[in-house]
């Protein structure tokens, strides 16, 4: 992204976007308590029955202006990382620990940012700095095991990320409304460009030049298809990985209007974090993947504008970012308390 602004004029463009689009208007108050309940909202068609989810602390975050977004979870050793938007740090969370520490420092190999974040099933780890590409990681020693950046200079914002069954990563540019692919193949030989793969630009509602679209991205756990989110229109997208047909899933009991992070468990189950509106959804979807229907809203204002999160277990962990406390939804007002990761459960 050598052409655009610095990365938080950028996402301060995104964000403003979301807001005037979602027409949400933000109350948050001050840092969660350990152990703080909030029931599903009433908009939501299960709330009359739905149980109490619990939102708690998982660990903290050392640091003043961290400004996290990304998270990514280790099956194996059940380790967490989590990346900074400020200054592209990745911090590593052990089991059993209540603050996290740095793995990668910022500005390692000139990353900028740290936006998605994913443990391929090798135990590497994918992090995706907006401005460049994205780099490759061993979680044992911390050296970089291949990047791959966006060729030339028009304007790009690479998002997030994810990793099929084959070992496949498919990573959106929220900008460009495409699709990037990084093949097993390309992995091996270590660096290259990162090549478009899919152009959802035709499928996408109609934006302004240069305006932002795709966000979260996720795979079903057969490999057979994508699914990655507009977060302006609120709409959710399939790319068949079979066919490339690209189509819209019907949505049924709301939109995904500012949603950002996705999560697909291996039950079809849908958890998505909607930041500027501090609100968590849980959909079903079709076993084809072209339906989804909402099961459960969550929204309470200690989620702190959650950017993604990562179910694991019983529980799932949601970044709580702190975007408007001095960071890029408003940079010259408020002040941050300590950032920290919120465990939600019946979720």
């Amino acid at each position: 992204m050598r052409l655009l602004p610095p990365a938080l004029t950028t996402l301060t463009t995104l964000t403003t976007a979301l807001l005037t689009t979602a027409a949400a208007t933000l109350t948050l108050g001050a840092a969660p308590t350990p152990t703080t309940d909030a029931r599903t909202s009433p908009t939501s068609p299960t709330s009359p029955t739905s149980r109490i989810s619990r939102i708690s602390t998982a660990f903290s975050i050392p640091g003043a202006k961290v400004y996290p977004e990304g998270i990514a979870s280790d099956a194996r050793t059940r380790t967490v990382y989590v990346g900074s938007y400020a200054d592209g740090t990745v911090y590593r969370a052990r089991p059993g620990r209540s603050e996290a520490e740095v793995f990668l420092p910022a500005g390692t190999d000139g990353r900028r940012t740290a936006n998605g974040l994913r443990v391929d099933a090798r135990g590497r780890l994918w992090v995706t700095d907006s401005t460049t590409g994205v780099a490759v990681y061993d979680t044992e020693t911390g050296a970089r095991l291949a990047h791959f950046e966006v060729a030339g200079d028009a304007p790009r914002f690479v998002n997030d990320l994810t990793i099929t069954p084959d070992g496949t990563a498919y990573l959106t540019d929220s900008i460009r409304g495409v699709l990037y692919r990084v093949t097993p193949a390309q992995l091996a030989a270590g660096s290259g460009p990162l090549t478009e793969a899919h152009d959802l630009s035709p499928a996408l509602r109609p934006r302004p030049a240069r305006a932002y679209s795709l966000n979260g991205i996720t795979s079903d756990r057969t490999g057979r298809y994508l699914l990655t989110v507009d977060m302006v229109a609120g709409d959710l997208y399939r790319v068949d990985l079979r066919s490339g047909a690209i189509r819209r899933v019907t949505l049924t009991g709301a939109d995904l209007k500012a949603a950002d992070g996705l999560d697909l468990a291996p039950d079809g189950t849908l958890r998505v974090a909607h930041n500027t509106t501090n609100t968590l959804t849980r959909w079903q979807l079709t076993h084809d993947g072209t339906r989804a229907r909402l099961l459960r809203t969550l929204t309470d204002p200690s989620l702190q504008i959650p950017t993604t999160l990562t179910h694991t277990g019983a529980r799932t962990l949601v970044v709580r970012s702190q975007f408007d406390k001095g960071g890029p939804l408003s940079p010259n007002e408020g002040t941050p308390t300590p950032f920290t990761i919120a465990s939600v459960s019946g979720l």
